[in-house]
């Protein structure tokens, strides 16, 4: 049915153009010698009319004219057009230059002739568009909706080509709002912009509109929380079209337009990539991604499939995790081979075999045990997996020849009050030693960076369903602050920091502003279409073991250098004790026995500024 309604419209197309063909010739030829035709005249106009539309009718084939949609042409469209009507006028002025003695056919004509048919050819598409996109006027009776656009610039004006486009939505571009003084009382797309975003609730209210739609990628968190509350205010929901990255590549469409969520409130400016450096050492090579079913794992895979791998390995010990990442690839029809491997980093035998299997060249290790309380009550848990794990890693990838080796670590990891964070420190000590021994080529790095939002064991998802039960929403402290960033940003800037090349670095990411996590809840309350401390109460319940109120990224020794992206940096000093190799099969050995006395007393040994051994008694 499609394809028999595509092949009729196929020829309509054709036969209308072909028909405006035949009709620019007869008009020239009317207008370079005048109604009615001379006798003299009228054998040569039949064969130019045959000759120009059988050259007209190749030019368009060439240029794929008969192949554009009348509904959307574009103004790239128009110059398609345009191009293949000059080519038309020096074919036919050759022609007619080569028959003139035998026709005595003008010279003008050939030039008259594509004049007419550039206006015709364009002209009956710009109305097609027009008629659509006036239609939506005609269905704005009933269901219609009148929305207010924040933000005139790239994305602001791809929405309103969409909603014109696509009437069948029922939404209705009425203007726009925009802080930039330049776009200030013009139009756009015949949409005035109406002032500033400060403006908001008089223009919505004078120009009756329905829904406000905020469409600036980069907005502050402020800005946004601004528009949400005023449009509360006014009794107008508000939604968001996607970041920078979409709006970038064209991808904005109205099915795009969502919910404005809690990571949209964060103070983060977009993530600008360096393409070509992370290309380099990603394309076309056997990437290994452990943890590859978890929230940072699975978004790695993601980021990197753009980057043209040869393929990608998954690795990770939960089954249901991987399976889920490895159905979303089939379901995409992931271009690369994907292998899914169930295996835990801890198991030295069976991960010498899948680096014989598949020899990469990139690790990304993300596996690790984070949950702060459950690994004060299983340090060895923790210490086997965060620690011992990455060792087994690094060694293999040492002896196999890996070219880039990212671990992913944590804020936690710094003046470390917690098995985990303790755990994640010594796990970039392993890394750095491991860059020690690294032949020409490879790069062994750690990235350190904050809190995930919406990740496994994030808060986002314990707040989400503490008010889907409609609360209380518990938060630790009144105090208590966090540093956040996406889940995206996140794994684009492990991915930059894999292509600097510095072995032996610990990168610290740039995290932004810190953020309350009360502010958080009280934010995620509103977005949930309720008041905070009127209909979901916000209950203190204390810090945990192994908590602190403010997370540091940085010890006071280590400082930092600025490398070439503004939004990375690397640690200074990152000082491992002479005796390190030691303390860690001490730590091992403990680790195996499960004692945890032995287990705090090493780290604190191994971590100077660690303060996890005060909370056992000796066993």
């Amino acid at each position: 049915m499609e394809k028999n309604l595509f092949t009729n419209r196929f020829f309509l197309k054709l036969t209308i153009d072909l028909a405006l063909a035949a009709a620019a010739s007869w008009g020239a030829y009317a207008m370079r010698v005048g109604l009615p035709f001379p006798p003299q005249n009228r054998a040569s106009l039949m064969v130019y009319i045959i000759l120009s539309t059988v050259v007209k009718t190749a030019t368009a084939f060439g240029f794929r004219i008969h192949l554009q949609s009348w509904r959307n042409i574009s103004v790239r469209d128009l110059t398609r057009i345009g191009r293949a009507v000059t080519l038309f006028a020096l074919i036919m002025g050759t022609v007619s230059f080569l028959i003139i003695d035998r026709y005595r056919i003008p010279r003008s004509i050939p030039l008259i002739d594509a004049l007419l048919l550039l206006v015709l050819w364009g002209g009956v598409r710009l109305a097609v568009r027009l008629y659509f996109e006036n239609s939506i006027f005609k269905k704005g009776s009933g269901e219609s909706k009148r929305v207010l656009i924040i933000g005139a610039g790239n994305a602001g004006t791809l929405i309103a080509r969409e909603m014109l486009r696509h009437p069948e939505s029922g939404l209705v571009p009425v203007g726009f709002l925009d802080d930039d003084p330049s776009k200030q009382n013009i139009t756009f797309l015949g949409y005035p912009v109406f002032g500033p975003v400060k403006r908001l609730a008089p223009v919505a209210r004078a120009r009756s509109v329905d829904e406000i739609l905020i469409a600036i990628p980069s907005a502050a968190g402020d800005t946004v929380r601004y528009i949400l509350d005023t449009a509360k205010e006014a009794g107008i929901p508000a939604r968001i079209i996607p970041g920078v990255w979409e709006v970038l590549s064209g991808k904005v469409s109205i099915s795009s337009i969502r919910k404005v969520e809690v990571e949209d409130l964060l103070n983060r400016e977009p993530v600008r990539l360096e393409i070509g450096e992370i290309s380099g050492y990603l394309q076309g090579r056997t990437i290994l991604v452990t943890g590859a079913g978890g929230s940072i794992g699975s978004e790695i895979v993601r980021q990197v499939l753009p980057f043209g791998p040869e393929h990608l390995v998954l690795l990770g010990r939960g089954e249901n995790s991987l399976f889920q990442i490895e159905q979303e690839l089939l379901r995409t029809e992931c271009p690369v081979p994907v292998s899914t491997v169930v295996c835990d980093v801890r198991d030295t035998e069976r991960l010498a075999r899948v680096f014989e299997t598949y020899a990469p060249r990139v690790v990304f290790h993300a596996a690790a045990h984070k949950h702060v309380p459950l690994m004060e009550n299983n340090p060895e848990e923790a210490i086997l997996n965060n620690v011992f794990g990455t060792a087994n890693l690094a060694k293999l990838a040492l002896k196999h020849g890996v070219e880039t080796f990212v671990n992913i670590s944590t804020d936690k990891a710094v003046n470390p009050s917690s098995i985990m964070g303790a755990s994640k420190r010594v796990a970039e000590m392993v890394v750095r030693t491991a860059s020690e021994k690294a032949a020409p080529g490879q790069s062994f790095v750690s990235v350190r960076f904050g809190n995930v939002l919406g990740s496994r064991g994030s808060v986002i998802p314990t707040f989400r369903e503490q008010i889907r039960q409609g609360g209380p929403v518990t938060v630790t402290h009144p105090d208590m602050t966090r540093y956040f960033m996406t889940i995206p940003e996140a794994a684009q800037l492990v991915l930059q920091a894999g292509g600097m090349k510095r072995n032996g670095s610990v990168f610290v990411l740039d995290m932004g502003q810190p953020v309350k996590i009360v502010d958080l809840a009280s934010d995620l309350i509103r977005l949930s279409g309720f008041e905070p401390g009127r209909d979901i109460h916000i209950v203190f319940t204390g810090i945990r073991p192994g908590e602190k109120l403010y997370e540091e990224l940085l010890t006071a020794e280590e400082g930092t250098e600025a490398s070439r992206f503004r939004k990375i940096f690397i640690a200074k000093n990152n000082g491992i004790p002479n005796d390190f190799d030691s303390l860690l099969d001490e730590l091992h050995a403990a680790a195996r026995a499960g004692s945890q006395f032995k287990i705090r007393s090493l780290l604190s040994q191994i971590i100077p500024h660690a303060t996890v051994d005060r909370r056992v008694k000796q066993e």
